[in-house]
């Protein structure tokens, strides 16, 4: 499905805002596959990807009233995802899990309280800041909003090639360029970026 217009979307938002379930429905039509895509990126589970999308659209009803024409429904959708993301990793203890078992048994849970994922998000944005112009937006596009390799070529009008070489750059940058000796880096790369 094509994504829609800013005008169109921007009517949309507004109809939602107003209680409108028609405007709800189509924009849960337009985003839930790309949102699904992005949940499972980070989550590995097909239900647990599911479930974040019904909580992100909930989410969204819930604060229909709050939401603003102008708004950019995306950006705001994918904050949600994120967020909720964060606090699914830090409640369900799958990061200290992975503490214990994937990287030394003499790491106490101190080290796991410490990480701090607004940091760790920063440093990353701080290294996708440094790429090529193109390249960066790929890989935004790509990891942070959850686009697909077909739908970044068809929206920049590039081959799928040229999407996947870059984005393979781009990790290979990222990669180079992490302190590896950082252990909370090297989970934020292992949850968030591959």
């Amino acid at each position: 499905m094509e994504d829609c217009t800013n005008k169109n979307e921007s009517l949309l938002v507004y109809n939602l805002s107003k209680g409108n379930l028609l405007a709800f429905n189509t924009l849960f039509k337009e985003y839930s596959g790309r949102l699904y895509r992005f949940a499972f990126g980070y989550l590995k589970s097909e239900p647990e990807a599911e479930e974040l999308v019904q909580e992100v659209f909930t989410i969204i009803w819930e604060k229909r009233a709050d939401l603003k024409k102008e708004l950019s429904f995306k950006s705001f959708l994918f904050a949600i995802a994120f967020n909720i993301i964060r606090k699914h990793f830090r409640t369900k203890a799958y990061l200290s899990e992975y503490l214990k078992t994937g990287i030394s048994d003499d790491m106490d849970m101190q080290t796991s309280q410490k990480i701090t994922y607004d940091s760790l998000h920063q440093y990353i944005t701080e290294l996708v800041n440094q790429l090529p112009l193109g390249r960066k937006e790929i890989f935004i596009k790509s990891r942070f909003e959850g686009h697909s390799i077909k739908e970044i070529a068809e929206e920049m009008k590039i081959s799928h090639k040229t999407v996947e070489n870059q984005l393979t750059d781009a990790l290979k940058f990222i990669r180079t360029n992490l302190n590896m000796e950082n252990i909370p880096v090297i989970l934020f790369f292992i949850l968030f970026i591959s």
